[in-house]
C-alpha cells in the first residue's frame, strides 16, 4: 500500500514511517518545522517528505495517517474529507496493523516515557529478545527510534496526548499493553487537559485495557497514582522498590535485589527509569541480575542531557525539557555530578503546558540549581513572564541568547526545549569555534 502520513517528523509519526516502511508499504508525508533528529532520521531511511501543508503535495495514497498536530482547516484534512480518502490516526493504524498479535510493553507517565522505554528495549535485547519497539527519541544504542522484528515482544511509549482531532482519546487507549509501567503522574497538555483529573481519567481508562493476566508496575507513595489505582485495577499490580542513589565518577549506581548498577545516568529521575525497565522485563523472564547488567551498557538518547559540544571548559547539553520537574532532576542530576562548578540553563518554553503559565512558580523552583538563566521570551503567552524572570535573564531572540553565552568563559551550557530552539545549536557552536569566543 501507498500510506502517506500528515505530521511525519514528529517524534512518533516519525517512528511509524519506520514501521510502515519495514512492513513493505510504500511510505511517504509532509510536515512542517522539521528539525533533527527526526528530520535526520528519514532523511537515513529514504523517506520522502514535503515541507507545509499544501493539499498539493499529497500523492494519491492508499491511506492517509493523520498526525493529532493537524486540525480541521488544514488544507490537507479538508482535502481529505471532501474526497472522502481513507484515513486513520497513527495509534489507530499501529493498533491494527502490529500490536494485535503482539505482548506489548507500555510505559506511560508525564516524565520519562522516552528513556524508560529505551532502557526497555536495550535490556530485552542485551538479553536477546530482539524486541520491534516505537519510541519517541532516537536510541543511541539502536540508532533509530522505531523497528519492526518477528519477535513476539513489542516495547512502546504510551503517551496520554489525544489520538487526532476525530478521535480525542489518549493516544495509549489503543495499544492494549500485557506489561504497563506509570513512571508518574502530574498535570501537564494543558492545551487538552482542563485538570490533572481530567488526565487521570484517560489512565483508568487505559488500566481498563490490561488483561487480568497483565501486569501494571507503579511508583510507591504517589497520590496521583494511587488515585488511579484506586479507580480500579483488573490486572496484577506491583508496586516499585525503593533504592538509593550514588553519584560516582562515571555517573551513579543503585541497587537492586542485592544487584548493582554502575552507569553513566544522572540523577534520581533516571534511577526510577530504570526500575520500571528492569521490573517490566522482568515480567517476560529476563532475570533482575540480567536486566541490571544490560543497563549498565545503556547508552541513551539523544535530546536527553546529550553532549553536543565539549571543550576543556565548556560542556553544551541538549535536553528535552517540557515540564518544570523534568528541569528539576535534569539540573540536580547535573549538580550532583559537576558540584560547585556552573550551570548555565538556557530555555525555550515551548510546550503548550509550559507557555500557558499554569506551572509558573514550580518553573521558577526547577531552575534553582542553575548559576544562570537565558529564557527565550515567548511570543505567543497567556502571563507575564516579567513578573517572575528580571530583564537580564530574558531575551527576545536566540541571536541574542548566543551573543550572552559566548562571553561566559566557562561551564555547563544546558539547552532545554523540546523543539528546535532556532537552530541554536549550529549557532552557539559556530560562535565558539570561531574567535568571537577568545
Amino acid at each position: 500500500m501507498h500510506i502517506h502520513i500528515l505530521g511525519i517528523a514528529g517524534t512518533f509519526m516519525g517512528s511509524l514511517a519506520l514501521i510502515a516502511k519495514q512492513l513493505g508499504h510504500i511510505v511517504t508525508g509532509q510536515d512542517q518545522g522539521v528539525y533533527p533528529p527526526m528530520s535526520t532520521q528519514l532523511d537515513q531511511q529514504n523517506i520522502n517528505y514535503t515541507h507545509g501543508y499544501d493539499s498539493s503535495d499529497m500523492p494519491k495514497a492508499d491511506v492517509f495517517i493523520i498526525g493529532n498536530a493537524l486540525s480541521r482547516g488544514n488544507k490537507c484534512v479538508e482535502e481529505i474529507l471532501t474526497k472522502q480518502y481513507t484515513y486513520t490516526s497513527g495509534a489507530q493504524w499501529l493498533s491494527e496493523n502490529v500490536l494485535c498479535n503482539k505482548w506489548v510493553l507500555a510505559v506511560s507517565g508525564t516524565h520519562g516515557k522516552t528513556t524508560t522505554a529505551s532502557m526497555l528495549a536495550h535490556i530485552l535485547e542485551v538479553s536477546g529478545y530482539n524486541p520491534s519497539f516505537l519510541i519517541g527519541g532516537v536510541v543511541e544504542d539502536f540508532g533509530v527510534s522505531s523497528r519492526l522484528t518477528d519477535s513476539n515482544f513489542f516495547v512502546i511509549e504510551a503517551d496520554e496526548y489525544d489520538t487526532a482531532f476525530f478521535d480525542k482519546r489518549s493516544k495509549f487507549v489503543h495499544y492494549h499493553p500485557k506489561t504497563l509501567v506509570i513512571n508518574n503522574l502530574e498535570f501537564d497538555h494543558a492545551d487538552i487537559f482542563d485538570s490533572l483529573k481530567d488526565i487521570q481519567k484517560q489512565f483508568h481508562h487505559l488500566l481498563r485495557t490490561v488483561p487480568s493476566d497483565g501486569l501494571i508496575l507503579y511508583p510507591q507513595n504517589t497520590t496521583n497514582v494511587d488515585e488511579v489505582l484506586a479507580m480500579g485495577t483488573y490486572s496484577m499490580i506491583r508496586a516499585l522498590p525503593v533504592s538509593s542513589l550514588h553519584t560516582t565518577n562515571i555517573g551513579s549506581q543503585f541497587n537492586v535485589e542485592n544487584v548493582t548498577v554502575n552507569w553513566h545516568l544522572l540523577g534520581e529521575h533516571n534511577m526510577q527509569n530504570g526500575l520500571g525497565a528492569i521490573y517490566a522485563a522482568h515480567h517476560v523472564g529476563v532475570p533482575i541480575a540480567l536486566a541490571c547488567e544490560a543497563l549498565n551498557t545503556f547508552k541513551g538518547i539523544k535530546r536527553r542531557l546529550e553532549v553536543k559540544y565539549q571543550t576543556d571548559n565548556i560542556t553544551l547539553y541538549d535536553d528535552f525539557a517540557h515540564h518544570p520537574t523534568a528541569i528539576k532532576t535534569t539540573l540536580q542530576g547535573l549538580r550532583a555530578k559537576v558540584g560547585n562548578e556552573p550551570i548555565i540553563a538556557i530555555l525555550e518554553l515551548r510546550s503548550n503546558t509550559m507557555k500557558s503559565g499554569v506551572h509558573q512558580q514550580t518553573l521558577v523552583d526547577a531552575l534553582g540549581e542553575a548559576d544562570q538563566l537565558l529564557i527565550l521570551k515567548p511570543e505567543n503567552q497567556d502571563w507575564d513572564i516579567g513578573t517572575l524572570f528580571d530583564d537580564n535573564t530574558l531575551f527576545t531572540s536566540v541571536d541574542e541568547i548566543v551573543s550572552q553565552l559566548v562571553k561566559i568563559k566557562t561551564g555547563h551550557f544546558v539547552v532545554m526545549s523540546n523543539g528546535g530552539f532556532n537552530d541554536i545549536f549550529n549557532k552557539l557552536i559556530n560562535q565558539l569555534n570561531s574567535g568571537d569566543s577568545k
